[in-house]
C-alpha cells in the first residue's frame, strides 16, 4: 500500500509540474470615483521548460533539483478614462500601454525530492520595448490609483469593527523609496499580515468546488514533513512542531526592460463639421522621457531581510511639438534633436552593455543557466560590502537605488511572526536590531532649463495638481501620553546599546546644469496654479519662436552633492521615553532629533552663449570653485519637550571655508539681463542682447572687474530651542 501511494503521490507532482495554463482575452477592470482603470491582454501561457527555456514535459530528479516555467504575455493594453456622473466614458483617453508583449521566466529551486515547497523562488520578467503614454487628464488619475497602491500597502484604508485593532490603519510601513522618514513608518517586519489566522480557519468556513476538490489531495499526495515525521506526539505538538522547521524561502523577483518611453501629452477638444457629430479629444505631445537598461529587483527571505534595487543604464528627456501656444519644436521650425534634448544622464546602452542582465534568468552567465545553484547576500555587512557605489555604477550607470531592511535578534535568531506595532515597547528594542538604509546615486548628468524645458515641466506640475481628490488618509497628529511611565535601568541601558534608525544616503557623481535666458516667458499661467489658486483657462495665442542665437546662459558645475538624512525608526515610543528621564544622556538625545547632512564639493559658476549650432562658448568664470557643508536637526514630537527649555528644537550649521564672486561691468549687465527674462512674468518675447555686449563680455580685452568679493573662513550656526 505504501508504494502504490508513493507512486500516486510522484504521479500527481509530475501532471502538476507539467500542467499548461492558457488564458484568452483576459480583461481586468477598476472602478473609483470617476476613474476607470482597465487591463487587456490577449493570451498568457504558462508552461514547463527545460534548462535551455525551451518547451518540454520536465520532472525534478535528484540530480536536478530544479523546476523552470515560463509565462507569455501577449497584447497587453492598459486604459485609464474619466466617467461622468451618470458613469458613462464621454470621451476615451489613448491607452497607457498599447499592445505590449512581455515574458516571465520563473526558477523554482528544492532542497529534496520530498520537499513540498521551494527553497529558492525567482520570477524574472523582460520587457523589450515599454512605450507609455499619458495625457494631462489622466495624469492626476494616475497619481490617484499610485497613492491608493502606498495607502493600501501602509494600511491607511479600510473597514474596521468594534472590538478590531484599528492601529494597524493607523501606522505606516517601511516602504520602497521612501525618502522622508516619516515619523508614524514601522519596520519592514510589520508589513505582512500572521499567516496564523488563516491556517486556524475551521474547514466548514471553506466554501467553493475548488477547496471541496483540493481537500483531496492531500489524502493522495501525503503530508510528511520535509524534516521527518513526527512519532509519539499529539497533532497540537506535531503542527507546531512542522511550522517550526518549516523555513522561509528566498524570493527574488526581477522586472527588466531594454528600452522605456513615457509621453506626457496635452488634449484639447476637437468638434466634427457636423452640428450633430460628437465631441472628439485632439492629443499633442509636448515632451517624452526616454531610458535605456532598466532594471527592478527584490531579494526577500521571510520579514527579518528585505532589499530592492532599481537602476538604469541611462536616460534623456527632449521637447516635442509646441507648449501654451509656442511652436517652439513643431517640424517647420527644423530644430536639431540636439537642442530638443534638454537632459541626460549615464551612457549608451550599445557602449555600456548588457550589464542590466547581470545574475538574472535572462542573463546567459548565470548560474541557474549553467546548472548551479546561485548563492545569496543575505547579510547586512556582507551586503554593504558587494554592492558599493562603483559596482552600482559600473552595472548601470545613470541611476542607481539600494534599499535594504533587516532585522536579527541578539539571539541569533528572528521569529516568524512579529508582534503589532501597538504592542511594540521600548524593552523589546534590545531583543531585535532593526535597520533600513536607503542609497541613491546619480551619476553624471546634463541638465538644460532653457524656456521650453521649464514651460513643459510646470504644465505638468499644473496638470498633476488639477484635481479634487480627497486624501486616502491624513496627516497623524503628535500624541502624547501623559501617564507615561519611568522606563527601568535595563530599559535604558538597551536603548543605549542600539536604537533603530532610517538612514538615507543621496549622491550625485557631477552634474552640469545650464541657465539659457528666457526665450519666452508665459510663467503667469502656471504659478498661480502651483501656489495653490484656481487655474484661468485663459486664451493664449499661437506663435512661433523666434530663436535668438547667440544665447547667453549661466553654467552651473558641481562635482559632487551628497545628502544623508537620519531618523529614528520608532520616533513615538522613543521620544516620550527619552522625555521622560529626568537626564537623558546626550546619545539619547541625539536619536530624538531627526538630522541632514548636505556637502557640495567643487561648485562652480560661469557665464557661456550658446551658438546656432548648439555648441558653448568659452565660459567666463564668475563663482570661482568652492566647497560648502550644511548641518540642521529637528527635534521629533516637540509637544513632548515643553518643559524642557533648555533642549534645542532646531538647529542649524552652514559652513563655507572661502568663497570669491568676480565680475566686470558687461558681466554684470547681462547677469541681470537673465535674471529679468525669469523674474518679469508675462513676456513672450525675451530681451535682446546687442554683440557688442556678447564680444565684450567673452572677448574681453583685459580683466577689469568692477566687483571681487573673497570670502574665508565663514560659519552661521542658528539654535532655536523649545
Amino acid at each position: 500500500m505504501g508504494e502504490e501511494s508513493g507512486y500516486v503521490q510522484s504521479l500527481i507532482w509530475r501532471v502538476i509540474n507539467n500542467v499548461n495554463i492558457v488564458i484568452n482575452n483576459l480583461i481586468l477592470k477598476y472602478v473609483e470615483d470617476d476613474i476607470v482603470l482597465s487591463v487587456n491582454i490577449t493570451s498568457a501561457e504558462c508552461y514547463t521548460v527545460d534548462e535551455f527555456w525551451d518547451r518540454a514535459f520536465m520532472d525534478i530528479s535528484a540530480t536536478d533539483l530544479v523546476l523552470r516555467k515560463v509565462i507569455n504575455f501577449s497584447d497587453c493594453t492598459v486604459c485609464l478614462d474619466k466617467r461622468n456622473a451618470s458613469g458613462k466614458i464621454e470621451f476615451y483617453q489613448d491607452p497607457l500601454l498599447y499592445k505590449c508583449s512581455f515574458r516571465t521566466r520563473l526558477h523554482f529551486t528544492y532542497d529534496n525530492l520530498n520537499s513540498k515547497m521551494p527553497s529558492v523562488i525567482k520570477t524574472h520578467t523582460l520587457v523589450e520595448s515599454l512605450k507609455l503614454s499619458i495625457t494631462d487628464q489622466q495624469l492626476p488619475m494616475f497619481i490617484r490609483i499610485m497613492q491608493l497602491g502606498i495607502a493600501l500597502y501602509y494600511g491607511e484604508i479600510g473597514n474596521f469593527k468594534d472590538g478590531e485593532n484599528e492601529d494597524l490603519a493607523c501606522h505606516t510601513k517601511e516602504v520602497l523609496g521612501n525618502i522622508s522618514g516619516s515619523d508614524d513608518e514601522i519596520g519592514h517586519d510589520m508589513q505582512y499580515v500572521s499567516t496564523e489566522s488563516y491556517i486556524q480557519q475551521d474547514d466548514d468556513q471553506q466554501q467553493g468546488w475548488v477547496s471541496w476538490a483540493w481537500s483531496f489531495v492531500p489524502a493522495i499526495v501525503g503530508n510528511d514533513d520535509e524534516e521527518g515525521e513526527t512519532i509519539g506526539i499529539d497533532d497540537g505538538a506535531t503542527t507546531n512542531q512542522q511550522k517550526s522547521t518549516v523555513k522561509d524561502p528566498i524570493v527574488s523577483v526581477g522586472f527588466y526592460c531594454t528600452k522605456a518611453t513615457i509621453t506626457f501629452k496635452l488634449t484639447e477638444m476637437q468638434a466634427e463639421s457636423s452640428y450633430y457629430s460628437p465631441q472628439k479629444v485632439k492629443s499633442k505631445e509636448v515632451i517624452c522621457w526616454e531610458q535605456e537598461g532598466t532594471t527592478v529587483e527584490v531579494l526577500m527571505r521571510g520579514e527579518p531581510f528585505f532589499d530592492c534595487q532599481i537602476g538604469f543604464v541611462s536616460c534623456q528627456a527632449l521637447c516635442l511639438k509646441g507648449i501654451m501656444g509656442i511652436k517652439d519644436f513643431e517640424e517647420n521650425m527644423n530644430r536639431s534633436d540636439a537642442e530638443a534634448y534638454f537632459f541626460s544622464c549615464g551612457e549608451n546602452l550599445s557602449t555600456k552593455g548588457m550589464t542590466y542582465l547581470t545574475n538574472s534568468l535572462f542573463d546567459y552567465r548565470s548560474p541557474e543557466n549553467n546548472g548551479i545553484r546561485a548563492e545569496f547576500i543575505l547579510d547586512a555587512a556582507a551586503h554593504k560590502e558587494m554592492y558599493t557605489e562603483i559596482a552600482g555604477m559600473q552595472r548601470f550607470g545613470a541611476f542607481y537605488m539600494d534599499y535594504l531592511y533587516t532585522m536579527e535578534s541578539t539571539s541569533g535568531k528572528v521569529s516568524g511572526n512579529q508582534p503589532d506595532i501597538s504592542s511594540v515597547k521600548i524593552e523589546d528594542f534590545g531583543n531585535t536590531q532593526e535597520m533600513s538604509t536607503k542609497s541613491l546615486i546619480v551619476g553624471p548628468l546634463n541638465l538644460r532649463l532653457d524656456s521650453s524645458a521649464v514651460h513643459r515641466i510646470m504644465k505638468i506640475i499644473v496638470c498633476a495638481l488639477e484635481h479634487e481628490y480627497e486624501p486616502y488618509s491624513k496627516m497623524k497628529q503628535d500624541f502624547v501620553d501623559g501617564t507615561k511611565s519611568m522606563p527601568s535601568l535595563e530599559e535604558v541601558a538597551a536603548l543605549e546599546e542600539y536604537i533603530p534608525t532610517r538612514i538615507t544616503n543621496v549622491t550625485i557623481l557631477k552634474c552640469i546644469v545650464t541657465i539659457p535666458m528666457a526665450e519666452f516667458n508665459l510663467l503667469a499661467h502656471l504659478l498661480p496654479v502651483i501656489m495653490g489658486q484656481k487655474s484661468t483657462s485663459s486664451f493664449l495665442n499661437t506663435t512661433n519662436l523666434q530663436i535668438l542665437r547667440p544665447l547667453p546662459c549661466i553654467r552651473i558645475l558641481v562635482d559632487k552633492i551628497v545628502l544623508e538624512h537620519s531618523v529614528p525608526m520608532y520616533a513615538e515610543q522613543l521620544v516620550q521615553t527619552v522625555s521622560s528621564l529626568s537626564q537623558p544622556s546626550d546619545n539619547l538625545l541625539h536619536y530624538c532629533y531627526a538630522h541632514c547632512y548636505l556637502k557640495i564639493f567643487g561648485f562652480q559658476a560661469a557665464l557661456s552663449s550658446l551658438d546656432i549650432n548648439g555648441a558653448y562658448s568659452s565660459p567666463a568664470p564668475v563663482v570661482l570653485p568652492f566647497s560648502t557643508a550644511a548641518y540642521g536637526k529637528i527635534l521629533k514630537l516637540p509637544k513632548c519637550w515643553s518643559k524642557r527649555s533648555h533642549v534645542a528644537l532646531k538647529e542649524c550649521i552652514f559652513e563655507l571655508p572661502n568663497l570669491t564672486i568676480q565680475a566686470t561691468r558687461a558681466q554684470t549687465f547681462l547677469l541681470q539681463t537673465i535674471w529679468r527674462s525669469w523674474a518679469y512674468v508675462g513676456n513672450v518675447s525675451s530681451p535682446s542682447t546687442s554683440e557688442a555686449l556678447m564680444n565684450d563680455i567673452f572677448q574681453p580685452s583685459g580683466k577689469d572687474y568692477i566687483f571681487s568679493v573673497p570670502y574665508d573662513g565663514f560659519m552661521f550656526l542658528l539654535v532655536a530651542t523649545v
